[in-house]
C-alpha cells in the first residue's frame, strides 16, 4: 500500500474493524485496485466498485476476481 494515501489505509483499517474482519494486506489492496482498474478501463468507471462487490459476493479471492475480469469482453 505504499502508493496509497495514508488516510485511505486508516479508513480501510477502521472499516475492516467495524465489519469484524482483518484489514486488507498491501498485496490485497493492490489486486483489488487492479480489479477496479480492469472494470473501469474495459467498460466504465461506474463498473469498478460494482465489480468489487460482485467478486466479494461470489466469494472469490481478489486475484481470482482480477483474473476473471481480464477475460471479460463486450
Amino acid at each position: 500500500m505504499s502508493d496509497i494515501d495514508p488516510s485511505a489505509v486508516a479508513w480501510l483499517g477502521r472499516y475492516a474493524e467495524l465489519l469484524g474482519v482483518q484489514a486488507p494486506s498491501p498485496s490485497d489492496v493492490d489486486i483489488v485496485l487492479a480489479l477496479a482498474g480492469e472494470a473501469a478501463h474495459r467498460s466504465h468507471r461506474q463498473a469498478a466498485p460494482v465489480a468489487c462487490w460482485l467478486a466479494a459476493t461470489a466469494g472469490l479471492s481478489p486475484q481470482q476476481a482480477c483474473d476473471l475480469a481480464r477475460d471479460v469482453t463486450l
